[in-house]
């Protein structure tokens, strides 16, 4: 079930028994999950948790409809992932994934007018496969296009080296997009990623508010957090503002990929149209059973006080840039600090940096470092989950490389450690803060180790 109802990205090899994102549906607790930006191995709590919910649906199945159970089920799930919001008149959609909610967004934007719409993204490279696609109305799961009726538009965040792009820059473009569609009587949804595959918020909150400001019967906001790593007060924010939220399960919080959720103010949901609940005709308990999973690890972080969790990260945060800096065979991505304003400037745990992005050099050598391609990238990657003769012998994951430019005309990647609500809920359960840090450490360790040994 848990390989169930996505569609073939979810789908495990015959061979090696992995999906796409080289995840099994079971546990692997020898598994260290530092690849929170794109997924991980379902916990060993998770996975207990949604046995107990397939029993409990196995034994009340004969007591009602299977409707009806299925229904009853999704909306105690709203519930929990709402209970933050339960002073607001919020409502929520659930999606397959965080790019089906893409999809739902788009589709009800552009049913809501007869008016030619234009959406706006950052690049795809940044978001995930298939977003681009999905804005523009292609849901290739379903069967479903109604792409003639949307253009999109993407504005890139990093320059040609793989440096970020200023901000200012990346503004620039975005609005000038906005403006032009909204000139030529057309409608808008601009995406606004809260934080990208390599950390980024994009385009600026300031920016985007400004847009609003300027065209508020023209611009509808997509925030596109799906990879959940910001705190209550921001999702509350975002909300305030009527702007739609995408979330998904699967990546702060290391549920099983496929569990995605659209949030919105009711009174937005009236005028595009959307409606509560699943947002398919049939009951899909493969997405009940993930997003039980997901609750697991949420509650858990939830149980963190927040000062602790301020202070792994912090911590956390200090030991790795150190040693990404001070280690030749590592440079680290430029990650811009996490800025809000206006929205909101309460300073939670999301304000602090959760992805690290990095780019791997072969050991200096009379000629200077030499960075790797891409291919050397995956190789490397690829190995990191396996146990390899004569390697420290840590199995990890982390995110999957990312294309990031050229450095000396050589096409590179970059290789992504993440902090996830798993990661902080072992320091503060039983690892304490130096222990997480130190097997982060020996993630590093055994990628120089693999780095030394590169086609030897």
């Amino acid at each position: 079930m848990l390989v169930s109802g996505g569609d073939a990205r979810i789908a495990l090899d015959a061979h090696s028994g992995l999906n796409k994102y080289g995840c099994r549906p079971y546990p692997d607790p020898q598994m260290l999950a530092l690849g929170s930006s794109t997924a991980s191995v379902i916990s060993t709590a998770s996975f207990a948790a949604a046995g107990q919910l397939r029993d409990r649906l196995l034994h009340e199945l004969g007591d009602e409809p299977i409707e009806a159970l299925y229904a009853r089920e999704m909306q105690r799930i709203k519930m929990a992932l709402l209970c933050d919001l339960t002073d607001m008149d919020i409502e929520l959609v659930f999606a397959t994934s965080g790019t089906d909610a893409h999809f739902v967004a788009a589709r009800h934007v552009a049913n809501a007018s007869d008016t030619p719409l234009r959406v706006v993204m950052v690049e795809e490279a940044e978001t995930g496969s298939g977003v681009a696609a999905a804005l523009a109305g292609q849901n290739l799961s379903a069967g479903t296009d109604f792409s003639e009726a949307i253009e999109v538009c993407s504005v890139p965040l990093r320059a040609a080296d793989g440096t970020t792009r200023p901000a200012e820059h990346i503004d620039a473009d975005v609005a000038v997009l906005v403006n032009e569609a909204v000139a030529q009587g057309g409608r808008v949804l601009l995406v606004m990623v809260d934080q990208s595959k390599t950390g980024l918020i994009a385009p600026s909150p300031a920016c985007v508010a400004g847009l609003r400001h300027r065209h508020p019967q023209c611009v509808d906001i997509l925030v596109d957090a799906c990879q959940f790593r910001i705190a209550p007060p921001t999702l509350r924010a975002y909300l305030q503002q009527g702007f739609m939220v995408a979330l998904t399960g699967s990546k702060f919080f290391t549920g099983p990929s496929f569990s995605g959720a659209l949030l919105f103010s009711a009174s937005m949901g009236k005028r595009l149209k959307l409606r509560t609940g699943d947002d398919s005709s049939a009951a899909n308990f493969g997405l009940l059973l993930r997003w039980e999973a997901a609750l697991v690890e949420l509650r858990r972080f939830r149980a963190v006080p927040e000062s602790v969790v301020v202070g792994f990260m912090r911590a956390f945060e200090q030991a790795v840039q150190q040693r990404l800096m001070n280690d030749s065979r590592f440079e680290p991505l430029e990650v811009p600090s996490l800025k809000r304003e206006p929205f909101t400037t309460q300073q939670s745990w999301d304000h602090i940096q959760s992805i690290f992005p990095f780019v791997l050099y072969r050991p200096r050598t009379a000629a200077g470092r030499i960075p790797l391609n891409r291919d050397q990238m995956l190789q490397i990657y690829r190995q990191l989950p396996m146990d390899v003769d004569g390697a420290v012998s840590l199995r990890c994951q982390l995110g999957q490389p990312v294309a990031c430019g050229t450095r000396e005309g050589v096409p590179v990647s970059a290789l992504r450690l993440c902090i996830s609500a798993r990661l902080i809920g072992d320091a503060y359960e039983e690892k304490g803060i130096d222990g997480v840090i130190d097997e982060a450490w020996a993630a590093l360790d055994k990628i120089a180790w693999l780095l030394d040994r590169l086609n030897d």
